[in-house]
């Protein structure tokens, strides 16, 4: 009982891949896949498309400008605006940046330096959220009524919690537009142009 000449005689030294060049070329019928059905391209972040930086979207209160945007050789920008260093969703960083307030906006500004939309709130979340913490552990050093110290904490809570909403949403479902808080959007926005 010999069955490693039956194993040797149907071995073959070297079979191309199903995907050579070679091999596709020369097959007439490219190879179907009923899990991915033929459709166009899409165009919509929602659907899976990915738009690149010189489609227009709307801006919101001031369009931001792109120009120069990852046109340079040296950068290291992303090929379009959904991109960012790690691969996440943009609207969920852009959230994260108010969730913890001034921590979370240091680590979205140092972490993340590919994606304009998500430094952009980390900077509007730094602006927001530093002074309102540090007259929070003012009024507690000082010795504010505790009423007025629960106060501050549960506006802190809320402003953090509805631009958290806000980024996400506009992130997910709005094109990437920006909601400008007052006096310190324009400011974020101002930063983020000087970089």
């Amino acid at each position: 009982m010999n069955t490693s000449s039956g194993f040797a005689s149907t071995f073959a030294p070297y079979t191309p891949p199903p995907d050579d060049p070679a091999l596709v070329a020369s097959s007439s019928r490219s190879p179907s896949r009923a899990w991915f059905p033929a459709q166009h391209e899409p165009s919509s972040y929602q659907s899976g498309g990915l738009p690149t930086l010189g489609s227009a979207y709307g801006g919101g209160a001031g369009n931001v400008s792109l120009s120069g945007f990852g046109n340079d050789v040296e950068t290291e920008g992303p090929a379009n605006q959904w991109d960012t260093r790690f691969g996440t969703r943009v609207d969920v960083l852009a959230a994260f940046a108010y969730l913890l307030g001034p921590i979370s906006a240091l680590i979205c500004l140092i972490l993340e330096t590919h994606n304009d939309y998500v430094r952009f709130h980390a900077y509007q979340s730094a602006l927001v959220s530093t002074p309102l913490v540090l007259l929070r552990i003012f009024g507690a050093l000082v010795g504010f009524p505790s009423f007025l110290n629960t106060l501050i904490t549960l506006w802190i809570v809320f402003v953090e919690a509805f631009m958290a909403f806000r980024a996400f949403v506009d992130g997910s479902q709005n094109n990437l537009t920006r909601f400008y808080l007052p006096y310190i959007g324009p400011l974020a926005d101002q930063w983020l142009s000087e970089e």
